[in-house]
């Protein structure tokens, strides 16, 4: 079975066939998917929970766990009850990750000092509760300017608790790849890892070892080559891990192992977890 690191359930484009596309994502192999908890404005970050507990348990369905955490574009909302909110969520045992958290320079959003703010106050809510961080990171074309400002922050803030976290939807070069794993992260690719322009990206993933690598979704986004355009969805992850195999020269069951066997190494999951 595989596993989906980073979904967000709590899509509102999954309001009419949640339940369908998660047995759909059984179907399709998929045992296990963290979803993701960050909303639509930084206060709603509780709802990947909700669909957790509303979930769990069910036949034919994956086990699901929940990350919650401020998005960078809305680290300008965050105020000192929205980050008692994230303190909180993370305190609940079937919340083993803070993310989506970061920076994020690409697009038009909060300003560069309140990202950087703001993940700084989110790496130590997350240290302070001992879970791993989930990564958001995108620079503007053709420079390294948020990784530059990621790293520097990473090194302060978070490399000393030897928690490590994921480096989400990976988008890097080799050099920021090195330093993430130098840094104790996984890496993890989505979709875009499928699409044709993207060389350049599984020449990096063809360089990581086994033992560094998650596969996702992002969904509703960032849908593999085969299925652009549409909504993404957790069976889908299983493309992704299909073009991961090739590049490794593994058997998909190998790549389904590996991922597997990092993601609860990770988050040194118990038994308690998400029942």
């Amino acid at each position: 079975m595989l596993i989906d690191s980073h979904a967000h359930l709590d899509s509102d484009r999954y309001a009419d066939d949640r339940a369908a596309m998660l047995t759909r994502a059984w179907e399709a192999g998929v045992g296990t998917v963290l979803a993701i908890g960050i909303g639509e404005q930084a206060g709603g970050m509780h709802r990947a929970l909700d669909i957790c507990r509303q979930f769990n348990g069910q036949p034919q369905m994956p086990r699901l766990y929940a990350s919650a955490g401020i998005y960078p574009h809305n680290t300008h909302e965050a105020n000192d009850a929205v980050f008692a909110k994230l303190d909180s969520l993370l305190a609940e045992p079937e919340v083993i990750a803070c993310g989506e958290i970061g920076l994020d320079y690409y697009h038009e959003g909060a300003p560069h000092p309140a990202q950087r703010e703001g993940l700084i106050r989110q790496l130590e809510i997350a240290a302070s509760r001992k879970r791993p961080v989930l990564i958001h990171c995108r620079p503007k074309d053709g420079v390294t300017d948020a990784w530059d400002d990621l790293f520097e922050i990473l090194e302060a803030h978070w490399r000393s608790n030897g928690l490590g976290g994921v480096m989400h939807c990976f988008g890097g070069g080799w050099e920021q790849a090195r330093r993430s794993l130098d840094l104790g992260f996984l890496v993890s690719f989505a979709g875009n890892l499928t699409y044709p322009k993207a060389q350049p990206l599984r020449d990096v993933a063809a360089r990581l070892p086994l033992d560094s690598l998650l596969v996702e979704t992002d969904a509703p986004w960032l849908a593999p080559a085969a299925n652009r355009g549409k909504r993404n969805e957790p069976a889908w992850v299983t493309q992704t891990a299909q073009t991961l195999a090739a590049l490794l020269r593994v058997t998909e069951e190998e790549i389904a192992s590996a991922t597997t066997k990092n993601f609860h190494r990770l988050f040194t999951l118990g038994a308690n977890v998400g029942n």
